[in-house]
């Protein structure tokens, strides 16, 4: 059995906007949204990042008994994405000027690498990083 990480979706309630917010705020290129806008997809490397209506989760979902919607007014679900780049401040800036909102300031970790986490729009937690330094 060969297993691997396809894709990594989280539901929100305007798949444009969102996939706007990351174009603009990370420089991610869109790769496709469905014609009635309820699910799109960004270039992320080798894990395709996804967002999808919430509507289109609660159609899917609702048989099981739901989910618990994303909500930027309170503190974000305990995962994250985690965008590398070599500039962390810069980044961070661009990310907050398009949108988010700053979570933590840029830290140096003890094993080399740096890492500030911002809010997206929607309340996903993004942890923004420099690369594990071997």
């Amino acid at each position: 059995m060969n297993v691997r990480l396809g894709y990594t979706i989280f539901y929100v309630d305007d798949v444009e906007a969102t996939l706007g917010f990351y174009t603009s705020g990370f420089g991610l290129q869109r790769r496709f949204i469905t014609p009635e806008g309820d699910y799109g997809e960004l270039d992320t490397g080798a894990t395709t990042l996804g967002f999808a209506s919430n509507a289109l989760a609660e159609s899917n979902l609702a048989a099981v008994g739901g989910f618990t919607r994303l909500d930027p007014k309170v503190p974000p679900p305990a995962a994250s994405i985690t965008l590398l780049t070599s500039d962390v401040s810069t980044t961070v800036d661009v990310a907050v000027e398009a949108g988010a909102r700053r979570y933590l300031d840029p830290v140096d970790k003890p094993w080399g690498q740096t890492v500030a986490y911002v809010l997206d729009p929607n309340g996903v937690l993004v942890e923004v990083a420099t690369p594990v330094k071997a």
